[in-house]
């Protein structure tokens, strides 16, 4: 986007158009989509638009986006991360009722012991 825009002015430039410097970083944080809002408003008010740099308003806007692109992939590590657990089903005779009670029984414990623990670590 910065290449652009700096070939844009460039170009108005050479048809005798200039640009302050102010006048750029604010064409710059208003082109921004509405999902750079938030980024938008803490420049605003941080800084003096009027004294910024545009080489210091690139910085920052790039350090932003690296950081959301970092948070997008971790995000994504962790919706791969979590596993589905699936239990068969399985017709019982009669016969063998009590039996298979109590090995159901004891994989019911079993498996509550485990979840616990994954709750108890972070899940980690």
């Amino acid at each position: 986007m910065f290449s652009r825009f700096t070939n844009i002015i460039n170009a108005l430039q050479a048809l005798d158009k200039t640009y302050s410097n102010s006048e750029m970083v604010r064409k710059i944080l208003k082109c921004l989509p509405r999902s750079w809002m938030p980024k938008v408003t803490a420049i605003e008010e941080a800084k003096n638009l009027n004294v910024i740099p545009l080489e210091d308003l690139l910085g920052s806007l790039m350090t932003h986006e690296l950081s959301m692109q970092k948070k997008d992939d971790d995000e994504e590590k962790e919706k791969k991360k979590k596993k589905i657990v699936a239990l068969k089903s399985s017709l019982i005779e009669d016969s063998e009722d009590d039996d298979n009670n109590e090995e159901l029984a004891l994989i019911t414990r079993k498996f509550k012991k485990f979840l616990a623990s994954k709750k108890k670590f972070g899940g980690k």
